[in-house]
């Protein structure tokens, strides 16, 4: 069977120069996006019932774009002003950039990793005079939280957000070949909103350990997995499957 439609469990990128669409121009593929979950941001009453106090923390690890979006939003509600001198820490390059969005970035002392949690891990023990605050939501992955455990930095976990299913009630027909996820929440989403769902020629394709894992737990078949070693992205696992599997199907 080939590979002709793919249901993307994302926003659709706003670039033009998304690899998903230069996939199908490459595929003369019809590729959808639509999000499983949805983010919702507690509120700042919500937020100081955990008696967490934003300035006595000196640096903020941050894991995601999201986690920068809801930290400064409460911060703005809460009418916390942030020291110049707080230190920021985070995962990768492009998490770090997206501060810009809120601060000045020359500015600022900020730190990033590789995308690598061990290797993040490594940077903040560095810093282990620091107090760190970790803004996440209520549904996280573990690995930096496990792994800050295992050091004697000094570090508190605080949910700004919540992870909630989607309704997908609006979409009639799961005509897709290929089903990409992204996060074991968007897993039991789309499997809430389709309890009949049977797979049976249907790809599924999953991005990460815990979507990976979660594909598997819910019984369903996972056909494409990334990253891997020499397939970093999801769009270029996508591209061998597709390659391969339409061209068997000649």
């Amino acid at each position: 069977m080939k590979i002709k439609s793919i249901l993307v469990s994302q926003p659709k990128p706003e670039s033009e120069k998304s690899p998903y669409f230069d996939l199908a121009n490459r595929y003369n593929l019809k590729v959808d996006f639509r999000p499983f979950v949805i983010v919702e941001g507690i509120s700042s009453k919500e937020f100081r019932t955990s008696k967490i106090n934003i300035m006595e923390y000196t640096a903020v690890i941050f894991t995601s774009k999201t986690a920068i979006d809801h930290f400064f939003k409460l911060c703005e509600e809460l009418r916390s002003v942030i020291s110049d001198n707080t230190k920021y820490f985070c995962n990768s390059e492009a998490i770090a950039l997206y501060l810009q969005k809120y601060i000045v970035y020359r500015k600022r002392k900020i730190f990033y990793g590789n995308g690598n949690f061990e290797n993040l891990v490594e940077i903040l023990n560095k810093h282990n005079e620091e107090t760190f605050l970790v803004p996440c939501s209520d549904i996280h992955k573990e690995e930096l939280p496990n792994g800050l455990e295992n050091t004697s930095l000094k570090f508190k976990r605080a949910i700004l957000y919540r992870t909630l299913c989607s309704d997908l009630s609006d979409i009639k027909e799961l005509n897709y070949d290929i089903i990409v996820f992204f996060s074991a929440s968007g897993v039991k989403s789309y499997l809430s909103n389709f309890p009949e769902f049977a797979q049976n020629e249907v790809k599924i394709a999953a991005f990460g350990t815990a979507a990976a894992k979660a594909v598997v737990e819910s019984g369903l078949r996972l056909d494409i997995q990334a990253p891997m070693p020499e397939i970093p992205s999801m769009t270029m696992a996508l591209d061998v499957f597709i390659k391969k599997n339409n061209n068997n199907g000649k």
